[in-house]
């Protein structure tokens, strides 16, 4: 079993920034991606941005530009740099880990999320 613990939410003021860190612990095999979703209010669960193991970065359209993900392999934390920050960015951010784990068979874990609020 692998668990997910973020960090690093809180209120920020419309244009500042925040980082958010997300720590894998537990049985972990072999990493493919980790990465970060959002759930806005009244909304579904959106991607914000993924890193594969070798750093490859994939990001949402919205945040392009704005949002840095980042990972330390050896400590299994992926961050998450938000500049620019919006009211529209407000939402509870998940941490997203993808593995291969035993039989080669593909696992998906979540956290317990993380709030943002962007607001004056």
């Amino acid at each position: 079993q692998v668990r997910l613990v973020e960090s690093g939410g809180d209120l920020v003021q419309p244009g500042g920034s925040l980082r958010v860190s997300c720590a894998a612990s537990g049985s972990i095999f072999s990493i493919v991606s980790m990465g970060w979703y959002r759930r806005a209010p009244g909304k579904q669960r959106e991607l914000v941005a993924t890193i594969t193991t070798g750093g490859m970065a994939n990001y949402a359209d919205s945040v392009k530009g704005r949002f840095t993900i980042s990972r330390d392999n050896g400590k299994n934390t992926v961050y998450l740099q938000m500049n620019s920050l919006k009211p529209e960015d407000t939402a509870v951010y998940y941490c997203n880990l993808k593995e291969i784990g035993p039989y080669s068979l593909r696992y998906e874990y979540w956290g317990q999320g993380t709030q943002v609020t962007v607001s004056t």
